[in-house]
């Protein structure tokens, strides 16, 4: 059992770059884990409150293959616009239709200041090593007019040892079960996220969620 204590610093497989098909099967793995362990649902729950209004928009952040924005769509409606952005365009070639797909570095967004009601990042956050979460929140938060959701993984002793049981019966791709141990090891514990959120100079609500999550909600206090 490793040290679970502290947050993992090694870089994941998908993240350094695998094959192509050993990318689009992760990808994959990973619209089953948004489906089927609540990535989807918490999400959803989060962010259709802050959605109204006649043209709503939505940034999801290192959005992978793009579900999650999608899914959105499908719940709010076409009046919603939905952008994914994520640095590897073999990710963004995966995306459905109906999100708008964007390239780029999230220290980099070619996006003016409060561009989206809400913005999302879901598996993402706990890809960044510690000095950069701050910075990270800071960037995110200042694009949405309206919320900043985050929806990430809990680190503890139970969701990694349920991983090491059901990954490699669940996943197809072995980058998928090398990674999904990895994050859990990557992941935050509660008051890691608060932390990172108050050193971002953030105001947030910190939940769990079925069955190893944490959903971070920062309402703008300012919102119009």
């Amino acid at each position: 059992m490793p040290d679970l204590n502290r947050r993992a610093t090694e870089p994941e497989l998908l993240d350094e770059g695998v094959p192509e098909p050993e990318a689009i099967a992760s990808l994959g793995d990973l619209r089953l884990v948004n489906r089927w362990l609540g990535g989807r649902r918490s999400l959803l729950e989060a962010t259709l409150p802050h959605l109204t209004g006649p043209e709503p928009s939505v940034l999801d952040v290192g959005c992978g293959s793009a579900d999650l924005p999608s899914a959105l769509r499908r719940a709010v409606g076409p009046r919603l616009l939905a952008v994914g952005v994520d640095l590897k365009l073999l990710h963004l070639r995966q995306a459905p239709p109906d999100v708008r797909p964007v390239v780029a570095d999230v220290r980099r967004l070619p996006f003016p200041p409060r561009s989206f009601d809400v913005v999302t990042a879901s598996l993402f956050l706990h890809h960044f090593d510690a000095p950069e979460v701050a910075g990270v929140l800071r960037t995110l938060f200042a694009l949405a007019r309206r919320a900043l959701i985050v929806n990430d993984l809990r680190r503890a002793r139970v969701p990694y040892v349920f991983g090491r049981v059901t990954f490699p019966w669940l996943f197809r791709s072995r980058v998928s079960v090398a990674d999904g141990l990895l994050s859990i090891r990557r992941a935050f514990t509660p008051v890691e996220l608060l932390h990172a959120f108050r050193e971002a100079g953030i105001p947030v609500a910190i939940r769990r969620r079925f069955p190893y999550r944490l959903l971070a909600v920062a309402v703008r206090r300012d919102d119009p």
